[in-house]
């Protein structure tokens, strides 16, 4: 996508996408990020994030505190254009976080990101692959009010728990061959719903790229499982978001 990242960003706009907001996983996107940011002032909109899986020359291996610390200081340099923290999470996928020592450390590192959210008043952008009930029970407990469950993937009574709490639940082009996933969204309100594509991944199509211009695609599935106009779908989704990340607003007028 960097060769093509213009073209990409343009067809997004077409499409009708005012704002990008980019997560990272690890310290060394950060500053590729902000630099995106710089590139595109008043679309794309950085957060920063240590993913509870991190990449590396040896394959994936589940987060450690030593992973965040190295990236506290950008944190506290960039702080002022950052909408929110994230993607931070657990992901206790059996093959990646096997032990209960590594779920352990993934709940500091997240403790140390959400405590960080708070100082910074920002909210949370989540992942919580295979940890559904505990991810939200573990917000719950830190006190987070402001929190976004990207590609949630639980039972519909562990999203309601979140909804009682006001969190929001986020939805990518994928969903669109999940029927089980058709059940979630049916149960949790338009009000606390939003949508995300998670590009490059999550596409309508498992072995193509995927690209922002296709948040369409989620927009109209969940209109046509919840039985309501797609407009009404665009409508209370860009309201949450912009409730949800209030810093959008501000680099939009940028």
């Amino acid at each position: 996508m960097h060769q093509d990242l213009h073209e990409v960003i343009e067809k997004s706009r077409k499409a009708g996408v005012q704002a990008f907001v980019s997560v990272t996983e690890q310290e060394n996107e950060f500053e590729k990020v902000i630099g995106l940011a710089e590139r595109y002032p008043g679309s794309v909109m950085p957060c920063f994030g240590v993913h509870p899986i991190q990449s590396g020359a040896e394959g994936q291996r589940s987060a450690t505190v030593q992973d965040l610390e190295s990236a506290l200081p950008l944190f506290e340099k960039y702080k002022d254009k950052l909408v929110a923290v994230g993607e931070v999470g657990l992901d206790f996928t059996p093959w990646l976080a096997p032990t209960a020592l590594q779920r352990e450390e993934q709940q500091r590192v997240l403790a140390l990101q959400l405590a960080l959210a708070k100082q910074l008043a920002l909210p949370v952008n989540v992942h919580s692959r295979s940890a559904g009930r505990q991810t939200i029970a573990f917000l719950k407990e830190e006190g987070v009010q402001d929190a976004l469950l990207h590609n949630f993937a639980g039972r519909p009574s562990v999203a309601l728990e979140g909804v009682r709490v006001g969190y929001y639940f986020s939805f990518p082009p994928a969903v669109t061959g999940h029927d089980q996933r058709a059940k979630l969204i049916k149960q949790i309100p338009l009000e606390n719903i939003c949508l995300e594509t998670d590009s490059p991944s999550l596409g309508p199509k498992k072995e193509e790229r995927n690209e922002p211009e296709n948040i369409g695609i989620v927009c109209r599935y969940i209109a046509d499982v919840k039985g309501v106009p797609v407009e009404r779908v665009r409508e209370a989704t860009t309201k949450n978001a912009l409730k949800l990340f209030p810093k959008i607003k501000q680099h939009l007028k940028e």
